[in-house]
């Protein structure tokens, strides 16, 4: 069968790989986002999906349209005469043009209908799910709305962070992937039920911003959700580079520190209590919380904030 893929981040890539891999079918082009410039010198930079196609020299052509709207990007993916068109992390919205070449299969990592949007990965760590996953669905010209063709469950461990469950899920979406293309013409589509909808929100960096005035169990969530970018961090600045939870007693007071070991500091929090072992101050480099206290000079009772 030929596909069309359309992908951007590393999420994209695992599943690239799996249908590159995948001896019945041809991926006969791969649609991605403009390179771009990153960093301080702001090197411009392929996305992803791009970088790994061209280390593999696997002769899949690239498109890279600016957007998907012009007659041209609908006419070079229309020419390509795919069966399916395979869509994971793209970053644009399909319009019906595209949409009516081929069927249009999504990636999406989140068990729809819940966790609709950009960021179905980090809100499952925020809401404190016990369980994730992947779904295949039909694409249609609304927000992750569309019938649901199969599902991949995936456990959320207590260690478990944005990073590891990216990592996990894109290999659950990888093999969703060629389940579904493999089994389509005998697949029964499930409507989505709106009213057992969410939605998520693209992260931004001021959703990193915390205070000890939460209880402890939300600032983990949010440390797992929010690591490595934007990380969590207190109204000066100063960020928690490796924190854990302690318990989750009622305290009196938050935000000051109530002991101090040789994993780091134990601070309260309006319920429960963390060891932060490394921060990091605002524009310093990280260091351990005991060294960083003292320099500040503080001790168990003072504020850290």
């Amino acid at each position: 069968m030929r596909v069309v893929f359309m992908g951007t981040p590393s999420y994209a890539t695992t599943i690239l790989k799996a249908l590159c891999n995948e001896p019945s079918i041809e991926v006969t082009l791969l649609v991605t986002q403009e390179d771009k410039p990153v960093g301080r010198k702001q090197v411009l930079t392929p996305p992803h999906t791009k970088a790994w196609l061209l280390e593999q020299d696997l002769h899949v052509e690239i498109f890279q349209p600016k957007t998907l709207r012009s007659k041209e990007a609908q006419e070079k993916i229309a020419a390509c005469c795919p069966d399916f068109i395979v869509v994971a992390a793209y970053g644009q919205i399909l319009p019906r043009e595209v949409l009516d070449i081929a069927p249009c299969i999504n990636l999406h990592a989140s068990l729809l209908p819940k966790y609709r949007g950009a960021s179905p990965i980090q809100s499952a760590l925020l809401a404190g799910e016990v369980y994730t996953g992947v779904t295949s669905m039909l694409m249609e010209e609304g927000l992750d709305t569309g019938a649901m063709l199969g599902f991949s469950y995936l456990k959320i461990e207590p260690e478990d962070n944005v990073s590891l469950l990216f990592n996990a899920l894109s290999l659950c979406a990888a093999q969703l992937t060629l389940i579904t293309l493999k089994n389509f013409s005998s697949l029964l589509p499930i409507q989505q039920v709106s009213a057992n909808a969410s939605h998520c929100k693209k992260i931004k960096k001021e959703d990193g911003l915390i205070s000890f005035a939460l209880d402890a169990t939300e600032i983990i969530h949010r440390f797992k959700a929010l690591s490595p970018w934007p990380g969590i961090f207190l109204e000066s600045g100063l960020k928690l580079l490796d924190i854990k939870q302690v318990d989750t007693i009622e305290n009196e007071t938050f935000g000051i520190i109530s002991e101090i070991t040789s994993a780091g500091i134990i601070l309260t929090c309006k319920k429960g209590k963390i060891v932060v072992t490394t921060l990091q101050p605002a524009s310093k480099s990280a260091m351990s919380a005991r060294d960083y206290i003292r320099g500040k000079r503080l001790h168990c009772g003072d504020s850290l904030a």
